[in-house]
């Protein structure tokens, strides 16, 4: 019997799929949004819009089309792996063409109802066909140079267009969380030291360039980096951002100044306070209480997916499974980082919390994944 054949045959039908949901991690979601809904509540001055009330809306349209995509078996999504990858494409190419621009960058397409990020959606596509690829490759010749040379060209054809928007951030986020599938898949370590090796070789090229003939970056670019390094050093210009961050993170205390009662968010000091900085907010207005507990409600859903994924017998449904946790971990490690000062601002969003309407209906389709994987999963 083929594993199609074994997966259609044990596919659990009707009532048992609801009952089979992980029901823990959507109770785990709809937490963690709702700690989203609160802060945009507050940030918007005690009123549901412009801000809380379209969110709640999107995150029940993102709840059905979770669900919708956990009854559909497993198998399916691995089938449609490499078609979802080429219309993410297809789409990131869509965007240099016919994008619509906003701060300074085209990233969007305008679909009349709302507006579509690919990128985005390429987060997750690159996942499933990461997975799919080393579901169908052969453990043997996991470490092979052949085949590490293609998953790596998947990879960076997505990020080289990224790029041109441009959106370093989720260029970081693709090469990072495509580089640990491949980890997670088996890929020899040796690959992996060889890559940080050039990585931290070029980083030091850099710096030794400054100031010589063979200047690597131009001058403004080093002037950024001397910002994140010192923001002090240009408080009412690129350090502004990281300057008022802190302010609002250390005013906070353990327990907070108050709900709705931060300095920094009511008048209006915090720049992007409800998009990417919007965990300032949190921990200003609850202090470090409740910016660990938002903490902790991210790590419980990490390790369920990561139970989840142990617990699969199918390795595209494991290896799906740890990709989409990977990538979620990566959105709010990174968005952390960059408020807290000890990442560059590079515009990465706090997964579920932060205001937008692509990010949060992907991940949702993301976790849908999940929930499919395991539903479907071998009993």
């Amino acid at each position: 019997m083929s594993y199609l054949e074994y997966t259609v045959k044990h596919t659990p039908t009707g009532l048992r799929k609801v009952l089979y949901l992980n029901w823990p991690l959507i109770i785990l979601l709809s937490a963690v949004a709702s700690v989203g809904f609160l802060m945009l509540y507050s940030v918007s001055g005690g009123s549901f819009s412009p801000w809380a009330e379209p969110q709640m809306k999107r995150y029940v349209l993102g709840l059905v089309v979770m669900l919708f995509v956990a009854m559909v078996p497993i198998w399916f999504w691995r089938n449609m792996s490499v078609l979802a990858y080429i219309v993410s494409v297809l789409l990131l190419v869509a965007v240099e063409l016919v994008g619509v621009e906003g701060k300074g960058a085209q990233r969007w397409i305008d679909l009349g109802f709302m507006r579509l990020q690919p990128s985005e959606l390429m987060k997750i596509t690159l996942v499933m066909l990461l997975a799919a690829y080393y579901d169908w490759l052969p453990l043997q010749k996991t470490s092979r140079p052949f085949w590490v040379i293609l998953p790596v060209i998947l990879i960076l054809i997505p990020v080289a267009l990224v790029l041109k928007q441009p959106d370093l951030g989720t260029s970081i986020l693709l090469i990072t969380g495509g580089g640990l599938i491949m980890f997670i898949a088996g890929v020899h370590w040796a690959y992996f030291a060889a890559v940080i090796a050039g990585g931290v070789g070029l980083v030091t090229a850099v710096f030794q360039s400054r100031g010589t003939d063979w200047q690597l970056l131009a001058d403004y670019q080093f002037r950024r980096i001397d910002t994140f390094l010192d923001p002090a050093s240009d408080p009412l210009g690129a350090g502004y951002h990281i300057t008022q961050s802190k302010i609002a993170l250390g005013s906070g205390g353990w327990t907070g100044r108050g709900f709705m009662q931060g300095t920094q968010s009511r008048l209006n000091f915090l720049p992007e306070k409800h998009t990417d900085f919007i965990f300032t907010t949190l921990a200003e207005e609850f202090g470090f209480v409740g910016a660990f507990s938002l903490l902790v409600l991210y790590a419980l859903i990490i390790i369920f997916c990561i139970f989840s994924a142990l617990t699969n017998k199918d390795r595209f449904s494991s290896l799906l499974t740890l990709g989409v946790a990977a990538t979620f971990f990566l959105f709010f490690a990174v968005n952390m980082s960059m408020v807290m000062g000890l990442a560059p601002v590079v515009g990465v969003p706090l997964p579920l919390v932060s205001y937008g309407g692509s990010a949060m209906l992907i991940l949702m389709l993301g976790f849908g994944l999940v929930q499919s994987a395991h539903v479907h999963r071998p009993r």
